[in-house]
């Protein structure tokens, strides 16, 4: 068996490719016993990008080191330079198309481009693109009356951020105003921002730097795959009762949680955690604040709040990513009694409520309901997560599929016995499936889970492709 160079076809075409084809834009290494190989067929898609004219992504890296925070990092041995984007596919700077399965970290909700956002996105901007909350316009309140339309009980009132970081700094600050209260409970392995309430509240040490963080106690996380209780829900839910009663005076502000783990490596909840908790917590005096900024707006396919599924109600819903399709735009809602701490002093946010992005979330409702993207997030997601499954009969290397709808994780293990995180292979199997023309994520505390989570007009075929391609590269490793 001997090692060959494959070309992949320019805007994902489909056709038969040729080992000792020389003008290749990109390269697979693939196994073959012969000359040729044929590779899974990319979707057909009527759209073709315009000439690209700008910089080389060797330039535009080398701006990078120079002038962008050193902190910043890039997927892929050979970083991908992405100048264009329609719906679930993603264009670069000669032409290429790619599927993206990634959704820009499962901000992408209806499509890149969306006509039907970019058109009220455009219609603002010519109108009026910023003033001040401080002067009425219409963009916030709409949006906001049909954002508080989509939640149960009295979450009515509306608070816009910019980021789902912002979200989470201000619902922790009004649970402990609300409470009087300062401890918080959050998970082990969550992730909810990276500011200074927020890092405390993330329980990855590989998202927190060395800086005051108090007032957060981390609960064991109920994780069915690697953690203590398996899929034992009341078990986990002990611990957090453990905590209230050893390490905090009794009453707590607030129990902050994810319904799936989306930076933790797409990990959900053990069956019946989240139910005990809320009791657990309430008994305590806190308030439940649910972080819907990766599970939330139709994602998980089943319910519109990944919450939803758990029976449960919060007190406090974060929320961002999905909102805006890519916008900068966050929000909180919660009930006018928590609402009202804030009126204590003067809490104000410049571009919270920004008509531009506000205009943009508006239309990203409308679109999904529209579109029935709650409903393709179901079926699309169903039949991807079992040709996934299927996928890890067939290979070893994959310890664990699991997730929702279209937010979604594969793990990858060494060892499934002992469930020794396969990093190294994770990496190996995006660069190539990026060079045969997918991009998936990847997370967990390891870096050993791929993410799942493409823009919710992914369809079956789009699904397949995914699948085929992945089975592609590991049938060669």
């Amino acid at each position: 068996m001997r090692r060959a160079l494959i070309t992949t076809v320019k805007n994902g075409g489909g056709r038969r490719f040729v080992a000792s084809q020389a003008a290749a834009t990109a390269k697979v290494d693939v196994s073959s016993p012969g000359n040729d190989v044929i590779l899974p067929k990319m979707p057909a898609f009527d759209y073709s990008p315009p000439p690209y004219t700008g910089p080389s992504a060797a330039e535009i890296l080398q701006k990078r080191k120079e002038f962008l925070s050193p902190s910043m990092f890039t997927f892929f041995n050979d970083p991908l330079n992405v100048v264009d984007g329609r719906m679930q596919y993603l264009y670069d700077d000669k032409g290429r198309r790619y599927l993206d399965a990634f959704g820009g970290i499962a901000t992408v909700c209806c499509g890149h481009c969306h006509p039907d956002v970019v058109e009220a996105i455009v219609k603002q901007t010519q109108r009026l693109q910023h003033s001040t909350i401080l002067y009425l316009n219409s963009a916030v309140a709409d949006f906001a009356e049909a954002l508080a339309s989509k939640l149960p009980g009295d979450l009515k009132v509306v608070f816009f951020t910019n980021s789902g970081t912002e979200a989470n700094e201000l619902a922790l600050m009004m649970a402990r105003l609300y409470t009087g209260c300062q401890d918080v409970i959050s998970v082990r392995n969550a992730y909810h921002g990276n500011a200074a309430g927020t890092m405390g509240a993330t329980a990855q040490s590989n998202w927190k730097f060395n800086v005051t963080q108090s007032g957060v106690h981390h609960a064991m996380n109920p994780d069915p795959y690697r953690g203590l209780f398996g899929a034992d829900g009341e078990m986990y839910a002990k611990d957090v009762q453990d905590i209230i009663q050893f390490g905090t005076s009794g009453h707590v502000a607030a129990f902050i949680c994810e319904a799936i783990q989306g930076v933790g490596g797409i990990i959900e909840l053990a069956p019946g955690y989240l139910s005990s908790v809320y009791d657990i917590v309430k008994k305590a005096g806190g308030l439940f604040i649910a972080d819907e900024v990766q599970a939330g707006f139709a994602r998980t396919g089943s319910h519109f709040w990944g919450f939803e599924s758990h029976g449960v109600i919060p007190d406090i819903v974060t929320m961002a990513k999905g909102i805006g399709n890519g916008i900068p735009l966050g929000a909180v809602v919660t009930t006018p009694e928590i609402a009202s701490v804030l009126t204590r002093r003067s809490y104000f946010n410049t571009f919270g409520g920004n008509p531009v992005c506000t205009s943009a979330g508006h239309a990203v409702l409308k679109v999904i309901e529209k579109e029935k993207l709650q409903e393709n997030a179901h079926v699309v997601g169903t039949h991807l997560k079992t040709r996934l499954t299927a996928l890890m009969e067939k290979y070893e290397l994959i310890g664990d599929v699991r997730g929702r709808g279209l937010m979604l994780g594969v793990e990858l293990v060494k060892d499934r016995e002992k469930k020794i995180p396969a990093k190294d292979e994770v990496f190996h199997v995006m660069d190539q499936m990026k060079e045969m023309g997918v991009l998936v994520g990847k997370g967990g505390f390891y870096g050993n889970v791929f993410r799942i989570t493409p823009p919710l007009c992914f369809t079956k075929d789009d699904a397949d492709f995914l699948v085929d391609v992945m089975d592609c590269v590991m049938a060669k490793m």
